[in-house]
């Protein structure tokens, strides 16, 4: 076997898997119950796939231009993804747009938060 048909294979195999995760993610934005839930299901899953896929289309093609282009969109995925989510959590957790069954409420980290803000505003 050359060295080519180990990275398509190779590179094959990995878009395979990405793809795998990215449907994953897309079978949980539809099937689990509130907001937090599917933003994990559709932001974890589905930038694991995105870079999966990234990195066997770079193997399979093989090109300079193809592979700086791909290294960029990978970049900005692990740049940007994290925080929208982040965004969007704090936004459906602050309006309430979430099931209050499913989430563990940490009271004591509250009200240690609030003292911080309490005493950050005397020392102005």
């Amino acid at each position: 076997m050359s060295l080519e048909s180990v990275l398509d294979v190779i590179g094959s195999v990995l878009i395979l898997i990405g793809a795998s995760f990215t449907l994953t993610a897309a079978i949980g934005l539809v099937r689990l119950p509130d907001v937090l839930n599917r933003m994990h299901a559709g932001s974890k899953p589905q930038t694991l796939g995105f870079l999966m896929l990234c990195v066997g289309l770079s193997l399979v093609l093989r090109d300079g231009s193809a592979t700086a282009m791909l290294a960029v969109a990978a970049c900005l995925q692990l740049v940007t993804s994290p925080v929208a989510t982040q965004v969007m959590a704090k936004a459906a957790y602050r309006t309430g747009q979430y099931r209050a069954d499913l989430v563990v409420e940490d009271r004591e980290r509250e009200v240690e938060d609030r003292d911080d803000r309490d005493g950050d505003a005397g020392n102005r």
